[in-house]
């Protein structure tokens, strides 16, 4: 897959450090992309910690133990199992609708690490995966828009208003790097490692499969133009969306219904796909009731979201993060209920920043500067905000 389209390049490729006469070392922007992305986020977190604590919380279990947390903690210890009965709204909620990845990675690093416990064990699996997903995210920029919108796309990546989603013990960060380096996969065409990237993904959150599609669909269209392709790309089209299948097929075993048991725990949590008409509902709630500050927000995430789509379907971006992006924004907004939750679906969907990242890259520096401090405020406000005082779960 090598159509990049035209979110391009020719920018500069590294920083110049020194004493400003012009010396110095030449600092590679990966590399200064993912610091500055790693001081950003170390910002947010101090924050949130140091207001947890003066409001006589613990940070860490505010970090680590906030809303899904605490199911993925249940199903590191114990593993599956629990159910969440809620009477009164004729509810039956099971563990079963998370997938394995990330509790299993908290259960390896919990016993290989004693004394961390599981919650410490959920951050630090969150927080690498975090700065893995940097990298990747730099990488496709880089890859798609060149060095300086890559850095960009990194560091606005990491000051969006739900970004503090990303340092707390959910599985956003992780799939967010799976699918990060399985798109880089695809654009420089190393197949199965794209595969596999995408089989983890599967495995990771249900819309995980927008992973698989990339590369399905990329695998597809190689062997359109390419029918005497290697066998590797017919391989990495079909293995894709294995992870996601697999823990689909075995959910339903479990629960007597090979095709239909997964859709049925949804349904139980009341998550199904309804093609928008609940989104739609929402925010008809929205703008004609008074609603709290982070539910008013999300159809200003979805619009400007939508836009961003548009812009990055008008740059011809390659086939790969279209696809990718393309079918996150279909689960999010076409899935009922945890409208609340909207945002948080979408911020593995990085590749929307990079119409933005690229315009910037092509504006002053100052400019750069100015917008992304802006948006660090803000994020940092809204995100001390939504982890310790929104009245619904993330």
């Amino acid at each position: 897959m090598t159509a990049t389209g035209e979110i391009t390049k020719a920018v500069p490729t590294g920083r110049r450090g020194g004493n400003g006469d012009g010396t110095g070392i030449a600092v590679p922007a990966g590399v200064f992309a993912v610091a500055v992305f790693v001081a950003v986020r170390a910002v947010g977190v101090l924050l949130v910690a140091v207001s947890a604590w003066w409001s006589g919380k613990d940070p860490v279990a505010v970090l680590g133990t906030s809303w899904d947390s605490v199911w993925y903690i249940g199903i590191a210890e114990h593993g599956y199992g629990r159910t969440q009965v809620w009477p009164e709204i004729g509810s039956v909620q099971s563990d079963l609708a998370f997938f394995p990845l990330y509790p299993g990675l908290m259960r390896v690093l919990d016993v290989l690490l004693p004394g961390v416990g599981p919650a410490g064990a959920g951050l630090l699996v969150a927080w690498a995966a975090m700065v893995a997903g940097a990298v990747g995210v730099y990488r496709v920029g880089e890859l798609v828009a060149g060095a300086r919108a890559g850095v960009l796309t990194v560091v606005m990546w990491g000051v969006l208003p739900h970004s503090v989603v990303l340092s707390l013990a959910y599985t956003e960060a992780l799939l967010a790097a799976l699918a990060a380096w399985a798109l880089y996969a695809v654009l420089r065409g190393r197949w199965l490692w794209a595969a596999g990237l995408a089989v983890l993904a599967g495995v990771t959150r249900p819309n995980g499969i927008a992973v698989a599609a990339a590369v399905s669909v990329a695998a597809g269209y190689e062997l359109l133009l390419k029918p005497d392709a290697p066998v590797r790309v017919w391989a990495a089209g079909l293995l894709a969306p294995a992870g996601w299948t697999a823990y689909l097929l075995a959910v339903g075993v479990r629960r007597g219904d090979p095709l239909g048991g997964y859709f049925a725990v949804q349904r139980s949590w009341g998550s199904y796909f309804d093609f928008g008409w609940g989104v739609a509902g929402s925010v008809r709630r929205v703008l004609t009731r008074g609603t709290p500050l982070v539910t008013t927000m999300v159809p200003v995430v979805i619009v400007i979201a939508l836009v961003l789509a548009v812009l990055l379907v008008r740059g011809w971006a390659p086939l790969p993060l279209l696809v990718y992006t393309g079918t996150l924004l279909v689960i999010t907004l076409g899935g009922a209920g945890f409208f609340e939750s909207k945002p948080r679906f979408l911020l593995p969907a990085f590749p929307l920043l990079l119409p933005a990242a690229a315009a910037l890259a092509r504006a002053r520096p100052r400019t750069a500067v100015l917008v992304t401090t802006a948006l660090a405020g803000l994020s940092y406000g809204y995100g001390t905000y939504l982890v310790l005082a929104a009245p619904l779960p993330l």
